[in-house]
């Protein structure tokens, strides 16, 4: 497992667990500043040393190689497994331009430098400036609120009183420098993963413009670049996505605290102080504990951890508590205290005490502590709900009008479903469209309601339910096949999991899945590619119950399942799996992923990354909405990651055609201002370059591969010709006359009468 992510929740307790998952943290961030101060030297010595480049790219490459991303959770996406194996990949490259002896590095400066630089000094540095706050205000809480425990009891209430404004206000500061600083922690983690690998992008596009030497290498490494930008635009929108439910989830935190302390049904912990009591004449000492409390055997687990000793955990001590009783101050002159008698001590009393009166009350009410008549233990919360939302007759009625009104009055306007309506607006129809005594509105012919308004009215309701569409139950058993196993294996459990979800909720997934694999399908207008889509809907069709920066951080797999149910939606939703397959191996299982076709990488024009041809919008209220490839060439768009891995001739979902077109991508900038800095490719070099190197069609007589042989070819995918020389198809097409083309990755054949280019991986000899 990776790093731990660091839950909000945590800053309060400041646990000995939690503070050692931040030095983890920590640790990783030094080590990525120590990485990039390499980084950046070696690339000096690549610019001022050109007589030395061999010593000097060797190092820089091997700097490459052994560095890994650490990753929050249990599992990565197959984007985050790209991005991972990118700083291999790159020294790799590097390694074979050694060989070839030949000059490559200029003009690297503002491409890679300043982008590490800038990442190094200003996010890193920005991190190591909220470490030493967060350090000082530990060092002043603690301090100031030994000294108000330690305060007499019989002072004047004012003063008391000032006491404890004082410690308050400083338990605020450092609980509010805690979570500032663990959101910043895990913001940079997750940020560096496409700030230090999108420079390194740039610079290998650099190298390929000129150096010509390097022009087989860098064909060859042209599939594996187009991949890796898609992973980093996903990554990217991810982690917009994730960054503001993080921010949402830290706001609620702070503003009601004690709702969200981590505390379970069998088990309470916090901070105690505990007597100790040493013979006369040395009185008693009152020592700092760490406290868990199980509820059913009743043991008490004390371990000693003080923070000002550099965070060393001393032993762990239990006990069985036997009862618990307040200590009042007539006996004890100290505040928020209570006695707790051990059973395996007879006749032993420890006296520990709370933190403040809250928290005196919390331990009473976790221990069954005695306490004064009509004395309150504890609160409780509730969270409103502003809709009353059922998945019943009235809702799904609601469902299919409002997708008969998109699709009838908005399925090509730009951001569908990402461009929000007004927030009364939206409420009010929904409130109207599910009241049973309102009249039913025809929202396909009305012009009350504008489709933004709509498609915000049907995610709005579909969030109100009292439970997701795919359930609290399921909610584990839909993200485990999304963290591992192949394409097909992970369409298969999910498959099997849509057919145990209760009928209606089966039914009313089916007609959304159905719906929103339309809208992919005129996503050149609508800009609303199944990726995107995944992004919206994710959060609002599945997500736990219990709202922790952990859940947060699968959002990105939620996605995966999302944009699976819309690419399959025919078989899953029409057909009954055959077969349920077991459980998934365990996250962390290496999958296949479309670096498992580097083999084959096919030679093409070359590229030039020119940082002025740069694309960026802004979606206001939106966030961003990343532009697809300018060709796509199926529903699912070679930006969805729950099918760009799929390699199999028997997948459902077509393989990657090796492609003989360049990708024109853009990405917005983020609702916060992030600007992002995305690769325009174009043609470069020279004007003999074509797409398919003159006339590709006629056969160069070479033999084919052995697994070619036949003279007749079935198409198991379909295709849409991208280009006068290719052939259109649908699945079972038979071609004659097959044969190898110049064009690696490519076959020749007849359909119809009509001569013209196969993808290789698109058919089956017969």
């Amino acid at each position: 497992m990776g790093l731990h992510p660091l839950e909000f929740s945590e800053c309060y307790l400041d646990s000995p667990s939690f503070r050692e998952k931040i030095k983890a943290h920590e640790a990783e961030l030094d080590k990525t500043n120590r990485f990039i101060k390499e980084l950046y030297k070696d690339g000096k010595n690549l610019i001022n040393a050109t007589k030395q480049l061999s010593m000097a790219q060797r190092k820089f490459a091997q700097c490459l190689g052994e560095f890994h991303f650490e990753y929050i959770g249990d599992a990565k996406t197959d984007d985050e497994k790209c991005i991972d194996e990118s700083m291999q990949e790159f020294s790799l490259f590097l390694k074979n331009l050694e060989d070839h002896r030949e000059l490559m590095m200029r003009n690297i400066t503002e491409t890679l430098m300043k982008p590490l630089e800038k990442f190094r000094k200003e996010q890193l540095g920005a991190a190591r400036a909220e470490r030493k706050k967060y350090e000082k205000e530990t060092e002043k809480y603690y301090s100031s609120l030994e000294k108000l425990l330690n305060m007499s009891a019989k002072k004047k209430e004012p003063q008391l009183q000032e006491a404890d404004i004082q410690v308050e206000t400083m338990r605020q500061h450092f609980q509010e420098e805690s979570l500032d600083y663990v959101c910043k922690l895990q913001e940079i983690q997750e940020r560096k993963k496409f700030e230090c690998v999108e420079p390194m992008l740039a610079f290998f596009q650099t190298v390929f413009t000129l150096y010509h030497q390097g022009f087989e290498l860098a064909n060859d490494f042209n599939h594996y670049k187009r991949a890796l930008q898609i992973n980093i635009q996903n990554t990217r929108s991810r982690f917009e996505g994730a960054r503001s439910e993080v921010y949402e989830l830290m706001k609620r935190i702070r503003e009601a605290p004690q709702e969200y302390r981590q505390t379970s049904p069998i088990s309470s912990e916090g901070y105690l102080y505990v007597q100790e009591k040493r013979p006369p004449p040395f009185g008693s000492s009152w020592v700092k504990r760490y406290c868990t409390f199980v509820k059913e055997q009743k043991i008490l687990h004390m371990v000693t951890f003080d923070h000002r000793s550099g965070g060393k955990i001393g032993e762990t001590e239990s006990v069985t508590l036997k009862s618990c009783v307040r200590k009042t101050t007539d006996v004890l002159d100290r505040r928020f205290c209570f006695d707790l008698d051990i059973t395996d001590r007879p006749g032993t009393v420890l006296t520990v005490q709370a933190l403040s009166e809250d928290d005196h009350k919390f331990w009473m009410q976790a221990m069954g502590g005695k306490e004064p008549i009509g004395h309150y233990l504890g609160r409780t919360y509730s969270k409103e709900r502003g809709i009353d939302a059922q998945l019943d007759v009235v809702g799904m009625s609601f469902v299919k009008n409002s997708i008969s009104a998109i699709e009838n009055r908005g399925i090509n306007d730009q951001g569908l479903y990402r461009v929000v309506g007004v927030s009364s607006k939206v409420q009010k129809l929904v409130s109207l469209m599910i009241d049973e005594k309102s009249n039913e509105v025809d929202l396909s012919t009305s012009e009350d309601w504008d489709v933004k308004t709509i498609t915000s009215a049907l995610k709005l309701y579909l969030r109100s339910l009292p439970e997701p569409l795919m359930t609290y139950g399921l909610y584990k058993e839909f993200i485990s096949p999304a963290k591992s196993g192949s394409p097909e294996s992970r369409i298969q459990a999910i498959h099997c999991l849509i057919h145990k979800l209760p009928e209606r909720n089966r039914q009313v997934l089916g007609l959304l899945m159905k719906h929103l694999a339309n809208v992919a399908e005129h996503s050149k207008q609508n800009l609303m590619t199944v990726a995107n889509l995944g992004v919206v809907f994710g959060p609002t069709l599945m997500r736990p119950q219990e709202e922790t920066v952990a859940a947060i951080m699968d959002l990105k797999f939620q996605n995966i399942v999302v944009e699976i149910l819309i690419e399959q939606h025919q078989k899953i939703f029409t057909d009954a799996p055959e077969s349920c397959p077991p459980p998934p191996a365990a996250p962390g299982v290496s999958a296949p992923t479309r670096q498992s076709k580097k083999q084959t990488r096919t030679n093409r024009p070359l590229a030039v990354y020119n940082p002025q041809a740069l694309d960026i919008q802004t979606v206001s209220a939106v966030g961003d909405c990343s532009n697809a490839a300018a060709e796509e060439t199926s529903m699912g768009s070679n930006e969805s990651v729950s099918s760009q891995s799929s390699t199999a001739s028997t997948s459902e979902t077509p393989p990657e055609k090796s492609d003989h077109t360049l990708i024109n991508t853009s990405l917005s900038s983020s609702s916060t201002g992030a600007s992002a800095a995305v690769a325009s490719w174009t043609e470069s070099g020279a004007s003999g370059d074509s797409k398919h190197s003159g006339t590709a069609v006629t056969a160069d007589g070479d033999k084919l591969e052995e697994s070619v042989t036949g003279r007749k070819a079935k198409a198991v995918y379909p295709c849409e010709a991208e280009h006068d020389s290719e052939l259109s198809f649908q699945v079972g097409a038979i071609f004659n006359a097959v044969t190898p083309s110049r064009e690696p990755g490519w076959l020749e054949g007849e359909l119809e009468g009509k001569r013209g280019l196969i993808p290789e991986n698109y058919v089956e000899m017969l």
